[in-house]
């Protein structure tokens, strides 16, 4: 989850915290915008707010990058085939406990989609998943926050085949999050993910499990134009200050 911005698919892709490739991947891949993307704006803010910086080489610095460029990949590429950093054939992605999501599932809606869908019923939804498009998701997250979302690893707990940790998301909230305005505070929330590798340490299943409420508790704060309104009748819809009925099984 980052904001970028795309090059000519003829210029060659280098970025230190994600698998570079070489000119003739590059110009065969089947880039989603035409070509492959540039990580600055993101890359600046993980470097100014990260709390850790690992050792060149160690255990903790090849999970962050490994996670680095599969969301990369992931974003930017629409072709599962052309993945370097998963198995397509054996992947799995999986949230809080729901059923796991395919390679090309977790291609085709996006991994905001896929990271915030949820079984809860619709009035306590505040993003409907089911409702945005790949295109729609990334439109709002870009939106909200202009200068990306970054992401780092805390720790690591075990390596390879089965790797666990734990992970922090970041952004600053400067721009608007469906109807509510912009607060300029940094929304963040933790979770923990298990990896499980292949021998050429090509992922084939992802465990992801957060709080949700973490994350919506902080887009949620701005005004929005029904909390602005006293007259209206807001009674029957979920307020933020009631706190984000998420499950964290859901």
């Amino acid at each position: 989850m980052a904001s970028t911005k795309e090059v000519s698919s003829s210029s060659f892709f280098t970025d230190k915290y994600r698998t570079c490739m070489n000119e003739d991947e590059v110009k065969n891949t089947q880039w989603r915008h035409g070509g492959p993307p540039i990580f600055d704006s993101v890359n600046k803010l993980f470097e100014q707010e990260r709390t850790k910086i690992w050792p060149e080489g160690s255990l903790e610095e090849v999970v962050q990058n490994a996670i680095k460029t599969w969301e990369m990949e992931l974003s930017h590429k629409t072709n599962i085939q052309d993945f370097k950093s998963i198995n397509p054939e054996k992947f799995k992605f999986f949230v809080n406990g729901r059923e796991g999501l395919s390679g090309e599932e977790t291609l085709e809606i996006g991994s905001y989609n896929a990271l915030l869908k949820t079984s809860l019923p619709e009035e306590f939804q505040y993003y409907k998943a089911d409702q945005e498009s790949y295109e729609s998701s990334h439109d709002i997250f870009r939106t909200t926050f202009p200068r990306g979302f970054a992401w780092e690893v805390i720790s690591v707990y075990s390596g390879p085949p089965v790797v666990t940790f734990k992970f922090r998301h970041w952004g600053y909230m400067e721009g608007p999050f469906q109807g509510h305005a912009p607060t300029g505070e940094k929304v963040e929330f933790y979770g923990l993910a298990v990896l499980k590798v292949d021998e050429t340490l090509r992922a084939e299943e992802v465990e992801i499990y957060y709080d949700p409420g973490e994350l919506f508790g902080g887009l949620l704060k701005g005004p929005s134009p029904t909390t602005s309104n006293p007259n209206q009748d807001t009674s029957s819809k979920p307020s933020s200050k009631q706190g984000c009925p998420f499950y964290k099984g859901e």
